[in-house]
């Protein structure tokens, strides 16, 4: 946590992630960014705060999934908070990806913004690399070094 420079973080493994965020969050959540879906994006709707915004990235959660879950059961939180949920991909901004690059990297240098590489070698860890990634193993951007 000290070294990503969070306030606070929840260890949704071994944490009760509903008391943790009415903890942190005690009038409720403004933005939650969902890159895993399922039960946690259940769980963020739940304590939405008025006109509270979800962003959607992904639904890591459920990729794996052979069945479709049913949807969230705390989905009329949008309605009683106002709030609003849409979806984000990347590719919709990439005509703007310039005008993050210096600012990005400036904070990386001046080290407002840090981040985590875990790398793995071997192409014959590829599979094993992959499935780190759905079981929450990897600390970090996941990567897999096959050459120098």
């Amino acid at each position: 946590m000290k070294v990503a420079r969070f306030d606070a973080a929840i260890d949704y493994k071994f944490e009760n992630v509903a008391a943790r965020l009415r903890e942190l969050c005690p009038k409720g959540i403004d933005v939650y960014f969902d890159n895993v879906g399922g039960d946690l994006l259940d769980t963020a709707l739940a304590q939405l705060a008025m006109r509270g915004r979800i962003v959607i990235c992904g639904a890591i959660a459920t990729y794996n999934d052979s069945e479709l879950r049913p949807g969230p059961k705390n989905y009329m939180n949008l309605l009683v908070k106002r709030g609003r949920m849409e979806g984000f991909l990347v590719l919709d901004y990439m005509k703007r990806a310039p005008e993050a690059v210096m600012p990005l990297f400036s904070w990386v240098q001046r080290g407002e913004l840090v981040d985590r590489v875990d790398v793995k070698e071997g192409l014959e860890n590829a599979p094993a690399t992959l499935r780190r990634l759905f079981a929450g193993e990897n600390q970090g951007k996941q990567l897999l070094k096959i050459a120098d």
